[in-house]
């Protein structure tokens, strides 16, 4: 590696050795281990492009990263010969609210973002968590609570700045290298480093929004209700199903420590009256607790509870075509009904609606399918990863069974062929401007063709 131990070493450099060696490649789920040749902490585009050139120089290849929250198949690959490129320098948010537009750094996570946004009466396409990477999940679609309304991030995705395999930095949008931004949208990494990101806002200052909670022992009735709502809903409503098994710690609520419960949860972005119209079916199975009310956009991004902070994970998911009454009893029969499963989760995402009409201008041009499948388990020890990893695969192994499916990448924890998320088309396509733009593969994405 003789051009990236020139000496004296750039600051943001990190070789293993190092004292702070370990801190820098950890990744946001701490039960990924991730063991690069260096990692690489830039603090503008200016460095971002020379350390891809220097890594191109001493025959490395480049894994740019923001927060590591997918970073189980980028480990699972080895990065024996990789820069791990740690992108969280790159922070800044700026919010047009004449032009609707926020421009934002590579390494931005989605809290700051809605806030800004909120302060113009404006809301960005986020995911159900505050602390997930802008880039990540915007370039591998990004699915939240505006989904059925207003589709996935990755098309609202407007311009983006991108330091390319020779180490240019260039500025890609629907005029400018079109083909790379048709790939961005929705097509994953692989590409280039995103140093900044250009997406369109929404005129949303509230939701109707909220979770109802019931005991596990009524999870067949809801399922069975649930999922028969939730293909014909309006798409106005963008909902999540859960079975939860959620451990007694002293942070949680006393009525939910050490109980098997289901939520649903979600917004709606109509009018309280639509919105309770909407909401009847679900309220007629009497919830315990029923928080829907007209709350805050920015409230909505610690809507669904996810963890925040370093974490440790392991879990399995899949796009389903239906949930016929096979998939539900393999659901059930792996979640409660006296089960002992190690998954803290095991979710159903109400897809349909924008997300299902195409976009030719994105490589996602949609997403077939009226759900999305997840199971998810705490890896806090080697044992617990293995009995959670295989309880994850089992239940969404039996409802493929069931169903056709299709995998959605920002949520796939293992390799998979990244062809296979894409229409035959789209995914020749996707090859051939990987190819174009990075010959000699510098770049190494989660997921590889």
């Amino acid at each position: 590696m003789p051009a990236l131990l020139t000496t004296p070493r750039p600051q943001h450099l990190h070789l293993p050795g190092d004292a702070d060696f370990d801190a820098a490649r950890a990744a946001w789920n701490v039960a990924v281990d991730q063991r690069p040749a260096a990692v690489a902490v830039p603090a503008d585009s200016a460095q971002v492009a020379d350390v891809v050139r220097d890594a191109v120089r001493a025959g490395l290849r480049v894994a740019p990263q923001s927060t590591g929250h997918n970073a189980g198949p980028l480990a699972a690959h080895g990065l024996d010969d990789t820069v791990l490129l740690r992108t969280h320098l790159l922070d800044s948010v700026h919010v047009d609210p004449v032009a609707r537009i926020a421009r934002v750094g590579g390494g931005v996570v989605w809290q700051p973002v809605v806030e800004a946004a909120a302060q113009h009466g404006l809301a960005a396409l986020h995911g159900s968590s505050p602390d997930v990477g802008v880039a990540g999940y915007s370039l591998g679609g990004g699915i939240g609570w505006y989904a059925r309304s207003l589709g996935m991030a990755a098309h609202s995705l407007t311009a983006a700045e991108v330091v390319t395999a020779d180490g240019s930095v260039v500025r890609t949008d629907a005029h400018h290298e079109p083909e790379l931004f048709w790939a961005l949208r929705g097509g994953g990494g692989g590409f280039g480093v995103v140093t900044s990101l250009e997406f369109r806002l929404y005129p949303v200052e509230t939701a109707f929004a909220g979770f109802m909670l019931w005991d596990a022992v009524h999870a067949e009735a809801l399922l069975r209700a649930w999922s028969d709502w939730a293909p014909a809903a309006p798409d106005e409503v963008t909902t999540s199903f859960r079975v939860l098994r959620l451990p007694p710690m002293p942070e949680l609520p006393p009525f939910l420590r050490g109980r098997h419960v289901v939520v649903i949860d979600g917004a709606v972005l109509a009018d309280d009256e639509s919105a309770r119209r909407i909401l009847a079916p679900l309220r007629a199975v009497a919830p315990e607790v029923d928080t829907f009310g007209r709350v805050p956009a920015a409230a909505l991004t610690r809507l669904h509870m996810d963890p925040e902070g370093p974490t440790p994970g392991v879990s399995d998911a899949a796009i389903l075509d239906a949930l016929p009454a096979a998939a539900i009893d393999a659901f059930l029969s792996r979640t409660v009904a006296g089960t002992t499963s190690p998954l803290l989760a095991a979710e159903l995402r109400q897809l349909g609606g924008a997300l299902g009409r195409p976009d030719a201008s994105a490589a996602l041009s949609r997403l077939d399918g009226q759900f999305l499948a997840f199971g998810v388990a705490i890896a806090a020890t080697p044992q617990m990863a293995t009995a959670g990893h295989a309880a994850a695969a089992d239940l969404v192994g039996a409802l493929r069974a069931t169903t056709g499916h299709r995998p959605y990448l920002n949520f796939a924890e293992d390799p998979v062929d990244a062809s296979t998320a894409f229409d035959a088309t789209s995914a020749r396509r996707l090859a051939q401007v990987r190819a174009a733009i990075d010959s000699t593969g510098v770049f190494v994405a989660n997921h590889r063709f």
